[in-house]
């Protein structure tokens, strides 16, 4: 058996970590070993931060996904935030509560997870906390952006008439863990129920489609999609005092969810509207900047984004199906 990092101590595995993380870039002043990271601010740039944690039995299972993928996934989380403000990644914070008997093989494949995904995406990691835990596995992130003031994007600014757009695909992260939690086998997975698997796992945050329409200024207000399209579009249309109207027939539905939900007898649209994890991006964008948005798409290596409704003066959140208006379902709920 794998020896556990009990066996280390505190002391032992922050270095191990340090060494896997490898030298902070010149900005950063203090990192990883001392109380607090120090890092040098971009100048004409505002710091955006945001934070989010992974638990175990509840974001993941350790009996279902490797912890190198968990590691990819605690921070893309973040990148995702960053993308929906057109923030550009800087630096990231990692605090872990472990269990005592966690193989020091499991928490290398996390750290490495992480650490590969930071510096593909330019979010280094330089700080961060080690604890124990009593049992499961708690992960907490932090990750710091910037962006210059005038190329924020915001959930307010949405306004009567807006269109609301969507980034890539929809559904495929919550086919994944449904097929995770159906106990598949992995490699008896045909090309499209591999992605979804993927999806849950390993998302790709879309940052450089979120700098790219930043810094266009082509869309009124932005969110990032992990709750579901439905949460996000409820959000989008709280956030500007406006209504909103989803096209059933014009969601982008991955081809792995219709496979799993033509078998499971579940409802293919319901699930890409609220499966949530999908971490794609939501645009509200005025017809008058259709041209410049949907030009702007075209410089992010091929991300398809598709007008899914629209924002209306009356309030309220609906979904046309054939032609027949009901309630817009909600989305993913934590409590």
């Amino acid at each position: 058996m794998s020896p556990s990092i009990g066996t280390l101590g505190e002391a032992a595995l922050v270095a191990r970590l340090r060494h896997r993380a490898g030298p902070p870039p010149d900005f950063v002043t203090l990192g990883i070993g001392d109380d607090a990271a120090v890092i040098a601010p971009e100048r004409g740039r505002h710091t955006v931060a945001t934070t989010d944690s992974l638990v175990e039995d509840v974001h993941f299972r350790r009996a279902w996904t490797p912890l190198h993928a968990v590691g990819h996934k605690a921070l893309a989380v973040n990148l995702s935030d960053l993308a929906a403000m057109g923030a550009s990644p800087r630096a990231s914070l990692l605090s872990l509560a472990l269990p005592r008997d966690l193989p020091i093989a499991d928490f290398d494949a996390l750290i490495d997870g992480f650490v590969s995904l930071a510096e593909a995406a330019g979010a280094p990691l330089v700080g961060g906390n080690l604890t124990r835990s009593p049992a499961p596995i708690v992960i907490d992130v932090t990750a710091l952006g910037t962006v210059r003031p005038r190329r924020l994007l915001r959930r307010e600014g949405t306004q009567d008439g807006d269109e609301l757009y969507v980034t890539g695909a929809l559904g495929a992260a919550a086919a994944g863990l449904a097929l995770l939690a159906a106990g598949v086998d992995r490699a008896s997975l045909d090309e499209a129920a591999a992605a979804c698997v993927a999806r849950y796992e390993q998302p790709d945050a879309r940052v450089r489609c979120g700098q790219i329409v930043g810094r266009t200024g082509a869309a009124s207000a932005a969110i990032d999609v992990s709750d579901g399209l439905a949460d996000a579009a409820r959000r989008l249309a709280d956030a500007g005092g406006v209504g909103v109207v989803v096209d059933a027939d014009a969601l982008p539905v991955h081809a792995g969810v219709r496979d799993w939900t033509g078998r499971s007898g579940q409802d293919a649209i319901a699930l890409a509207l609220s499966g949530g994890e999908d971490y794609e991006l939501a645009f509200a964008v005025r017809p008058r900047q259709r041209s410049k948005f949907l030009a702007a798409l075209r410089r992010c290596a091929g991300l398809p984004v598709t007008r899914v409704g629209g924002f209306t003066a009356e309030r309220g959140y609906w979904l046309d199906r054939a032609g027949a208006r009901v309630p817009l379902p909600s989305g993913f709920a934590h409590f």
